[in-house]
């Protein structure tokens, strides 16, 4: 039997839907997995609380690689979850982020998606 078809179900950024093999959008499968890494859930935290980050500020903050940063921020803003700026401040370049709506909804039911499981397997 596949997961969509045992009943409730989670919207994914992809337009997908993942659903517990029990039914429940509270179980894990049903998690959003693009926020649900942790460096991405690092970044739309920080986002969540800063207006606009720039590129070498998230990297500081996260204490991550340019790299690692990088494909990871990718990945949020294909999901539409991040927005990326690109410029120069003089002639060094400027990169900077801001999380968007979707972002800011994708953060707000991933938080609401891991109280509700917390609660569930601490029988609350």
């Amino acid at each position: 039997m596949r997961a969509e078809e045992a009943g409730s179900s989670v919207d994914t950024d992809r337009g997908r839907t993942l659903t517990a093999l029990s039914g429940d959008p509270t179980a894990p499968l049903a998690l959003d997995k693009v926020i649900h890494e942790r460096v991405r859930l690092a970044i739309v935290s920080a986002l969540a609380v800063h207006a606009e980050l720039t590129f070498n500020e998230l990297k500081t903050m996260l204490e991550t690689s340019d790299g690692n940063l990088s494909v990871h921020a990718r990945k949020l803003e294909e999901a539409g979850y991040v927005l990326c700026t690109k410029g120069f401040e003089g002639r060094v370049p400027r990169t900077a982020f801001r999380i968007t709506p979707k972002g800011r909804h994708a953060l707000d039911a991933y938080l609401t998606h891991m109280e509700a499981l917390i609660r569930r397997v601490g029988g609350a």
